[in-house]
């Protein structure tokens, strides 16, 4: 087991950033449900481009599972609350499911109501085709 930036936690086996994702996609891919999944949350990778929080090998594991979920990420294009990088922050939705729009709320420092030092990314959804 290696020490990460999370710090020493018995839960990360593996050697390698890869290795520790593919460990929480297969936990995650043994409790999601299968149908009308919508996953989102702080995922520490972008999924296009340049990798600078988690890794290549990281992101092809979340594909992986995006892959078997059916699902669709819109929110990959997005920016970064960081100039010049994409989002480590998405929204999945079930492949066919109409997306509306796809949004990012900054967190603006000094907000009250600011729940993290991450902004906020939306997807607005319709029924799925098919």
């Amino acid at each position: 087991m290696k020490i990460g930036t999370a710090g020493r936690r018995g839960y990360w086996p593996g050697e390698r950033h890869a290795e520790w994702t593919a460990s929480c996609v297969d936990d995650l891919l043994r409790e999601l449900p299968r149908e009308r999944l919508v996953w989102g949350g702080d995922w520490n990778h972008a999924m296009t481009g340049r990798e600078w929080a988690g890794s290549i090998g990281g992101r092809d594991e979340i594909v992986r599972a995006l892959e078997k979920l059916d699902l669709s990420v819109p929110t990959a294009d997005l920016p970064h609350r960081i100039e010049g990088l994409l989002s480590i922050d998405h929204v999945a939705v079930p492949r066919g499911t109409v997306v509306g729009g796809v949004g990012r709320h900054e967190a603006v420092d000094g907000d009250l109501r600011r729940l993290s030092d991450h902004d906020a990314y939306v997807v607005e959804i319709g029924a799925a085709t098919g």
